[in-house]
């Protein structure tokens, strides 16, 4: 086990998963109002260091039903879908206002499994959070249950919390959790059960640790939790399970109080790189000149300037290949245009893609976040 924990002000995009028994109380179905407001001053601190803030927050169904008077209980798919409709509107002015006190802007967005898991959407979804972060505002995201079928829902936030990091390229999850971080047996059974501060990779051990499901507004467990951190962590991003029953709990993992570190001996730029590279096969080709050939090794984007032809049909997001005036591979990456539009700007300037295809596309064919040059 590694001896030294990586340090919050080491990271610049991190991820906080909040879950409803944190946010709600279980009996009134009360915001957490006080507890909110902390974690929002833990939120700006950590922005104003200069990290960029996603939160990914359950509550919506909680909050919902007690205004709809839902009894205790499952709910059926209809009433969940309900309550997350009615729920969210409060749920989204919480963190707005929370966030406001501070000075922080939030952008609500709604996610579902297919937003994450088809590239088209998954383009979108990033472009979106990731021009909110450039703004500063804090994109505060939950699963859009208004909509979800239990067939493609996630079930619950953990696994969404990692899906979004591993979209957006964070190098930190943080999930806030009624325990304090992973242990080597469930707690509430093993009295003398020990909490592991690092685990340095999820092995066959550590998921056999896992325990099941906890508080009743809670959909994860622990095993959740430690299938998000596979996701987090192949994705070159660190995550952390701490506890989010006391206030500031953010500012309590800087002050080193006890939670438990999952690492990632990746970084997000080359765990995203290797995936493009290794688990995505190439739909089509796009020819570039010598003069894109350079900017491309110099770490640019490809810009339809620098393209001079394309080969294959491919739909956009879809991985292709880059080949320079020689034939030669240089480059693999998502496509940021289908094959029918990718046609019609070649060699066009940026400024000319509106004039050619009626709508503002993308500045670059393959932004350089989507790009692996071969050989590396």
């Amino acid at each position: 086990m590694a001896s030294v924990t990586p340090e919050l002000k080491n990271f610049h995009r991190i991820v906080v998963k909040v879950g409803s028994s944190l946010l709600v109380n279980s009996e009134r179905g009360e915001l957490h109002s006080d507890w909110l407001n902390a974690l929002a001053e833990d939120l700006c601190e950590r922005a104003k260091a200069g990290a960029q803030i996603v939160v990914v927050s359950s509550g919506a169904i909680a909050l919902g039903r007690t205004v709809l008077k839902f009894p205790n209980g499952a709910l059926k798919l209809e009433e969940s879908q309900a309550a997350a409709a009615v729920g969210q509107i409060a749920l989204a002015r919480a963190w707005s206002e929370a966030l406001g006190k501070v000075d922080l802007v939030a952008g609500q967005v709604l996610l579902t499994l297919k937003d994450t898991e088809e590239r088209r959407n998954y383009l979108n979804a990033r472009a979106t959070i990731g021009k909110l972060l450039d703004i500063k505002a804090v994109p505060v995201i939950n699963e859009n249950d208004t909509v979800a079928t239990t067939e493609i829902r996630y079930g619950d936030n953990d696994r969404l919390a990692a899906r979004v990091a591993s979209m957006i390229g964070a190098d930190l999850l943080v999930l806030f959790s009624d325990i304090d971080g992973f242990y080597d047996a469930p707690p509430n059974v093993k009295k003398d059960a020990k909490l592991i501060p690092v685990i340095p990779r999820v092995t066959a051990e550590i998921e056999s640790m896992a325990g099941a499901a906890g508080s009743e507004l809670s959909r994860g467990g622990m095993v959740t939790k430690v299938e998000a951190a596979k996701i987090a962590t192949l994705a070159g991003a660190h995550m952390i399970i701490a506890s989010g029953r006391k206030m500031h709990p953010l500012r309590a993992i800087a002050n080193g109080e006890p939670c438990s570190w999952f690492l990632t001996p990746a970084n997000p730029v080359t765990a995203r790189k290797k995936w493009i590279v290794g688990n995505l096969e190439p739909k089509g080709i796009i020819h570039v000149d010598p003069g894109a050939v350079i900017a491309l090794r110099n770490g640019k984007s490809l810009l339809p300037a620098g393209v001079v032809k394309v080969s294959g049909e491919f739909a956009r997001g879809d991985a292709v290949l880059v080949r320079g005036p020689d034939g030669e591979e240089i480059a693999r990456g998502l496509v940021a245009y289908d094959s029918e539009d990718a046609a019609k700007i070649v060699k066009k300037s940026t400024n000319e893609i509106v004039l050619i295809l009626g709508y503002e596309g993308r500045a670059a064919m393959i932004h350089r976040d989507d790009l692996a040059m071969a050989g590396e």
